[in-house]
Order: C-alpha cells, then sequence, then structure tokens
C-alpha cells in the first residue's frame, strides 16, 4: 500500500514538473524570447511527438533562430494536426530552404481558409507575392561562376570590395545624410569623384539620390525617378562606367523577401529610368541580398548577402560576370542540385572551368595588391628598378643609399625653388616694356643655365642612389 501511494504521488510530481515547464516554455515563446524557449520544448515535442502545439511552437522556434530546415520537419507535423497558424509559419520555412511550390500550395490553402473564416489576409498575401517570385526566379536560376566567398562583420564589408580605381568608389561615410548612414546607407563614387549616388532618407523610407559637384564647390542634389524610389526602400547603389546603368538594393513588391538587387538604365529621352529588372539567382534570395558591383576593368563582380549568416555578418561573395545570361535548365535539373546552386550553398558546385577560376583569382589578386600600393602611406616615389619603387625612407636597403637619397630630396627642392623663379621672371618678361625686357634678360640667362646646371645634379644623384640600392639588393 505504502508503495503504490509513493507511485502516484512521483506520477503526480512528475505531470506538475511537466506542467510547469510547458507553461515556462510557451511563456517564453509568447514573449518572443524564441532562443530560451528553444531547449525545453525540444525535450517536450520529442516526449509528446503527436502533439500539434508544441510541433508549432519549436518549429517556430527554429523558424525564428535560423534553423528553417529543422523547421520544416516540425511545421508540417502540425500542419497534419491541423494546428492553427501552421500553415502560414510553414509557407514561411518552405521559402527559407527556396521550396517555393511548396509555399505556393501552403499560403494559398492558408489564404482560402482565411477568406471563409473572414479572417484578414494582408500577410498572406504579402508572403504569397514573396513566394510567387521566388518560384518564378528558381525556374530561371543564372550560371555563374563564383569564384570565393568569406563571412565578414557588416559594418566593414565594404573593405572586402577591391574595385579598380577607374570603376569609382564606395563609401560607408555618408556625408550627404548622417540620418541615412546610420541605417547602412552608402554613397558610390564616380572615378573623377564629381558625381556621387548616395542614400538619404526624406520620409520613413531609405532612397537614392545623385548629386554633381559645381565649379563653386557645392553640390546639386536630386531624387532618382519614383522607378527606383517609390514605395519601398532604396539602398546600395552602383553605377557602371557607362554613367547610365544602375545596380542597386530594394525591399518592394518585387522582392523575395527583404533587399533583392535590381538593375535598370536612364532614359536620357524623358529624364527618368527604365523599369527595374531583378537580377534573379543566385545573386537573390528571400534574405538581404544588396551592394552588387561589377568591375569591367578586372572583370570581376561582388555582391552582399545575410543568408544563413548569424546577425551583425554578412557574406561576400566574387563572381565572374557573364557577357550575356545563360540559366540552367528548370525541367532537366534535378531540384536539389538547382536549390543548392541557388543558394550558393558550394561555390567549388559552380567551377565549370577551373582556368576560368584560377585567372579570376589572379586578377582578384592583382587588383588588390594595385589598391594596396595606393592607400599606403607615400612620403614620395622614388623608382629603383622595374620591381622596386620606394615611398617611405625605411625602404632603403642600403644606409648609403638613404643617406644620398636625402641628399637627392635637397637638391630636387632647390631646383623646384629655382624653376619657379625662373617661371616667374619669364612670365615678368613676357608682359613687361622693352626696358623691363631688357633689364630681366641676363638674370633669366643666368636662371636658365643654373637650372642645367642642377638638372644635371638632380640626376645624377637619383642615379648614384639607384645604382647603390640596386648594388645592395643584389647581394
Amino acid at each position: 500500500m505504502t508503495r503504490y501511494l509513493w507511485t502516484i504521488l512521483l506520477t503526480l510530481c512528475t505531470l506538475t514538473l511537466h506542467g510547469q515547464t510547458q507553461a515556462q516554455a510557451k511563456a517564453l515563446y509568447d514573449e518572443g524570447k524564441f532562443a530560451e524557449a528553444k531547449p525545453a520544448l525540444e525535450k517536450l515535442v520529442k516526449q509528446q511527438p503527436s502533439n500539434g502545439n508544441l510541433n508549432l511552437w519549436y518549429g517556430v522556434c527554429c523558424l525564428k533562430t535560423g534553423d528553417a530546415q529543422q523547421a520544416v520537419k516540425y511545421l508540417e507535423q502540425a500542419v497534419k494536426r491541423r494546428t492553427p497558424s501552421g500553415q502560414l509559419y510553414l509557407g514561411m520555412a518552405y521559402n527559407e530552404v527556396f521550396r517555393f511550390e511548396d509555399a505556393v500550395e501552403t499560403l494559398e490553402a492558408y489564404r482560402s481558409d482565411l477568406v471563409k473564416r473572414k479572417r484578414d489576409t494582408a500577410e498572406a498575401d504579402e508572403l504569397l507575392l514573396r513566394s510567387r517570385n521566388g518560384l518564378r526566379q528558381l525556374r530561371g536560376v543564372e550560371r555563374v561562376v563564383v569564384v570565393d566567398s568569406m563571412v565578414v562583420d557588416k559594418p566593414a564589408f565594404l573593405n572586402y570590395y577591391k574595385l579598380s580605381p577607374e570603376s569609382g568608389t564606395l563609401s560607408a561615410d555618408n556625408a550627404f545624410s548622417p540620418k541615412a548612414s546610420l541605417e547602412g546607407g552608402i554613397v558610390y563614387y564616380n572615378e573623377l569623384g564629381n558625381i556621387a549616388y548616395y542614400t538619404d532618407k526624406p520620409d520613413s523610407l531609405l532612397s537614392i539620390y545623385r548629386a554633381v559637384r559645381l565649379l563653386d564647390g557645392t553640390s546639386e542634389r536630386t531624387p532618382l525617378s519614383d522607378e527606383i524610389n517609390k514605395g519601398q526602400n532604396a539602398n546600395y547603389p552602383y553605377v557602371m562606367p557607362d554613367g547610365s546603368t544602375i545596380y542597386y538594393a530594394a525591399d518592394g513588391e518585387e522582392s523575395m523577401g527583404g533587399y533583392d538587387i535590381f538593375v535598370t538604365r536612364y532614359n536620357s529621352t524623358n529624364g527618368t529610368y527604365l523599369q527595374p529588372d531583378n537580377v534573379g539567382m543566385p545573386f537573390n534570395s528571400p534574405y538581404n541580398d544588396y551592394m552588387f558591383v561589377i568591375d569591367e576593368f578586372s572583370n570581376l563582380g561582388w555582391f552582399a548577402s545575410d543568408r544563413y549568416q548569424p546577425e551583425g555578418k554578412v557574406c561576400i561573395y566574387v563572381f565572374i560576370p557573364n557577357e550575356t545570361k545563360e540559366v540552367y535548365n528548370y525541367e532537366n535539373t534535378d531540384l536539389d542540385e538547382l536549390i543548392g546552386l541557388s543558394q550558393l550553398r558550394c561555390i567549388q558546385n559552380t567551377w565549370t572551368d577551373e582556368s576560368a577560376v584560377n585567372a579570376a583569382k589572379q586578377r582578384l589578386e592583382e587588383v588588390s595588391n594595385k589598391i594596396a600600393q595606393l592607400n599606403i602611406k607615400k612620403d614620395f616615389e622614388f623608382v629603383i628598378d622595374d620591381t622596386h619603387t620606394y615611398y617611405v625612407a625605411s625602404d632603403f636597403k642600403s644606409d648609403a643609399a638613404k643617406t644620398a637619397f636625402a641628399q637627392y630630396q635637397q637638391l630636387a627642392q632647390s631646383l623646384a625653388e629655382l624653376d619657379m623663379r625662373l617661371t616667374q621672371m619669364r612670365d615678368q618678361y613676357a608682359e613687361g616694356s622693352g626696358s623691363v625686357k631688357t633689364q630681366l634678360t641676363p638674370g633669366i640667362l643666368d636662371l636658365e643655365q643654373r637650372v642645367r646646371q642642377l638638372q644635371q645634379e638632380v640626376r645624377s644623384a637619383a642615379n648614384w642612389v639607384r645604382r647603390e640600392e640596386q648594388s645592395t639588393l643584389k647581394q
């Protein structure tokens, strides 16, 4: 009898503890603390695998903490159990794992049920639109060779774009709009630096503007036309050297979710832009994809994405731009393989031509070195030979050459000063009267002789420095 009572008490305690654990997990779930609720719900759903609510709650926790693939399994179970809202979250999870046909089917059923119950369909309509956009893009995934990828801190992601100087520059320092800068608004400057495309926030949405520097130093600023800015956040502009083609990111109705990358061209006839085109997969995804750049001079491209990345991180992809767009055959390609290619799950699967990949990596190294040279500290620029150019005194390996170079610099400075005086006297001579010219002539002739002599001394000093340093380098 005593053993029987103890068994009952133990069972009651276990049920009470289980109830408390589930209540606590559900409270965290309701507060949106999905990461905290997830461990307890995982244990509970394993104990009660047929419980629709537990499958829903745990599936949503997986979805909200970045594990959409795991979420699908449990949300499918919740839908089988006809758990309310199951179809909504399952549609979201299908979207994030690129199962767009399943997402469309699930969300259409969910929307139909809402209509029958006379409920608001706005959320379902938006998700359904995103899923249909995704399905359309999955049927036209571009064949593109992705050379490299790297996960970096989002605030510093522009540091990993290695543009040729001729392609312009990108800057996270948005002096045009500090407010937009706080939200990631960047600036693109053309090669000459006299035209900028930047992000501003005139209202609740980000918009792209163009600024042209005028002769008086001020700038004329105008927003780009509604084809780009209207009704959506528009950001991350990059303009090709033709000055007409612009790539940018937007989160409007044509997006699969978050930012998608678009391209359009300026229509000089009416001063607007042509209808923008979504660049499609694999560049775009249901996540945030942006800062698309093509460097025509190195034949390399870059874009950034936060797909499958933790908060604060982004992945930079480097690719070889195509001259013409070629897509995978949707009907004849295995669906899982196609999804993997669209997700860029493994960039090596895009390497159809190893020689092209190696050549692209070589170009990337060359342009990176070129940029590094431009960014290094330069007190001067002195060529030693075909492979050595010095920029600071510490570059010299020979102490004698370093000392001689300092003397060379003094001679070069004296020559520059004499040259300036000679130029001034020649200007006075050209503008002066006959008597002034007579007075200036002896001085000009004397200066010309001294300049020629000093030029020879400067050349001799430079050659001596080179010979001395080259001798040391050969040792």
